[in-house]
């Protein structure tokens, strides 16, 4: 498909980039997490009123390339701060974790196909490869967290934009059984495996109408598998947007509404 060939922009955006020092994220702890010598950093909010005693609902947010490293603090950039409003906070008493991805390593494995003269024509998203080693962490943390006692595992969500927005799409393809809803943003994946997840956990795909870097073709033909499956899901296009949809996400009325109606049985 002709919107694949742009992905690997996406995949080559290694800026770092640092929240803005006037925006207070030190409610988010640093954590880390080590398996066979692998280490995932990444940054946890507890719930406003935390009560030991309870479970909660667990949100994995899942940043984009440009905010990959090892700062454990870049991927606050875009959506740490929306779990920080009082009105969500209040209202949707949650433990939220934002991973970080080492530089060089993708959520989603990812293969760039060229053709005999060496030229790129494509990317494809292959699910029986292994994983990269952050998200094999990754899984093995959420394993944890569910193992705690302290996590409500019928209400466990994922989100992530561009490349956590691939990840997104992998993870609930690969795990369908866990997620009870998700919300990947301007990303892409294995269209054609969508059955595995398609009447198992709900989706809102969200992606800007003139993104330049993963052109909503990605989204869109996710849109339309989703909808010829039957599942339950839904889809915001926003004319005009640029990459950078996941703005218009953070402030998307009913968003947090729809994620938390949502619960494994």
């Amino acid at each position: 498909m002709r919107y694949l060939k742009v992905l690997l922009l996406a995949c080559l955006l290694t800026t770092g980039m640092v929240a803005s020092a006037q925006e207070d994220l030190s409610a988010y702890s640093s954590q880390t997490f080590i398996r066979k010598g692998d280490t995932l950093r990444y940054r946890l909010l507890l719930p406003l009123h935390y009560d030991a005693h309870k479970k909660y609902p667990l949100i994995v947010f899942l940043h984009g390339a440009g905010e990959r490293g090892s700062d454990n603090n870049a991927q606050l950039l875009h959506g740490g701060t929306m779990f920080l409003r009082d009105s969500i906070r209040e209202h949707y008493p949650a433990i939220v974790v934002f991973p970080q991805l080492p530089l060089n390593q993708t959520w989603a494995p990812m293969e760039f196909v060229s053709d005999s003269a060496g030229k790129f024509q494509r990317v494809d998203f292959p699910l029986k490869v292994t994983p990269s080693p952050a998200t094999t962490l990754v899984n093995s943390l959420l394993d944890s967290l569910l193992a705690s006692g302290k996590v409500d595992t019928k209400r466990v969500y994922l989100g992530g934009l561009s490349l956590g927005g691939m990840g997104t799409f992998y993870l609930i393809t690969k795990r369908p059984k866990l997620f009870a809803a998700a919300f990947p943003i301007c990303g892409a994946g294995n269209v054609e495996a969508a059955g595995n997840f398609a009447k198992k956990v709900p989706v809102w795909i969200f992606h800007g109408g003139d993104d330049k870097v993963v052109p909503v073709e990605a989204s869109r033909a996710y849109d339309a598998k989703l909808k010829a499956l039957g599942a339950e899901e839904k889809y915001t296009e926003y004319p005009g947007v640029g990459h950078n949809s996941w703005d218009n996400v953070f402030v998307e009325p009913g968003l947090m509404t729809w994620l938390f109606e949502h619960q494994k049985k």
